[in-house]
């Protein structure tokens, strides 16, 4: 009888510090993990093809495609390093130490952070695209982009490690038992992530979208009612092209997608209820993590450019010479 009871807990040897073993739940479970494995990989080969086309293809490095390529790798991440944690923290005890445990939540943080920071470059982008047509080259050059995408990655660093420097310095303090994997933060720093990693971003993402939405509307009625107006069509050069309008019609399902992901994580949160949170919360992320492997299905969606780019790939196409040269778009 000792035996088996000693059975329930992670560390048999230490039953008073020690954690119970998720045994009924992995029961109720298994065919959700099973899910969330299937998405895993998924999401591990959708992105690593977004990450290969983009960068082998010369004619693929364009401003817009750089924040897809840096998105790419993010939800490349999560599909490789967080969703592999969490399938394994929802499913047993952790085993793998401190250490680990804090490394799989900075790099949660990380990626979060990187998520939302290209999120907020997209919508920049489609603004000045669509609202400042005529300044967009000279405003949006590569350099640029590569310039924010660096100091997005960096500030993502910078800003995890504030938020975890007390795991940081003593990692496994919040861990109320052996077994366990848990992301301590004090409240003032909750409602600073509050802040910085929701309510700002989605602010300025809606703002920008709004006012690209209302810009892309005006302009397209207006294309289509001038368009047997040789005079009208000499001033329509000026606006937005339709080839951007399309972009811009693209790009906001991504950003639409991205925020009905990303939305309840800090709606359940804000809610302030310990019973809703316990309940939903883990569903709420696996809500969250499934944006990865969206974000290139929506690609495949649109662009025509990555499905040419894919089957190049997948035929190993790019290992002949000059393969960087070829004409995708």
């Amino acid at each position: 009888m000792e035996t088996d009871d000693q059975s329930e807990f992670c560390f048999p040897q230490l039953i008073n510090i020690s954690c119970r073993k998720l045994t009924c739940r992995w029961c109720e479970d298994v065919l959700l993990t099973v899910l969330l494995s299937i998405i895993c990989i998924f999401t591990v080969v959708l992105n690593l093809l977004v990450i290969i086309s983009i960068s082998h293809f010369r004619q693929l490095h364009t401003p817009t495609n750089l924040l897809l390529l840096s998105l790419s790798v993010s939800d490349f991440l999560v599909g490789l390093l967080v969703w592999p944690g969490e399938i394994y923290l929802r499913t047993s005890c952790w085993t793998l130490g401190d250490v680990m445990c804090f490394l799989h939540n900075y790099v949660s943080f990380i990626v979060t952070f990187v998520s939302l920071g290209n999120m907020v470059l997209i919508s920049a982008d489609r603004y000045v695209a669509i609202c400042d047509p005529l300044h967009y080259n000279t405003k949006v050059t590569v350099k640029r982009v590569q310039l924010c995408v660096c100091l997005c990655w960096f500030f993502a660093l910078l800003y995890s490690s504030v938020m975890l420097k007390d795991e940081l310095t003593h990692p496994g303090r919040y861990i109320s038992c052996y077994g366990e994997c848990v992301i301590g933060v004090e409240d003032y720093a909750r409602f600073v992530d509050l802040v910085v990693t929701f309510l700002l971003p989605l602010s300025i993402i809606i703002t920008l979208y709004m006012r690209v939405f209302v810009v892309a509307v005006s302009q397209a009625r207006a294309m289509r009612s001038h368009v047997t107006s040789v005079k009208l069509q000499h001033s329509v050069k000026g606006r937005a092209k339709k080839s951007e309008l399309k972009a811009a019609r693209t790009l906001g399902v991504l950003v639409l997608v991205f925020l009905m992901c990303f939305c309840p994580f800090y709606i359940v949160n804000l809610t302030g209820d310990n019973k809703i949170m316990y309940s939903v919360a883990k569903y709420v992320l696996y809500l969250f993590g499934l944006n990865s492997c969206l974000n290139p299905l929506i690609y495949a969606l649109f662009y025509p450019w990555f499905r040419r780019a894919v089957r190049h790939v997948v035929t190993l196409h790019i290992l002949q010479p000059g393969s960087c040269q070829t004409n995708i778009i």
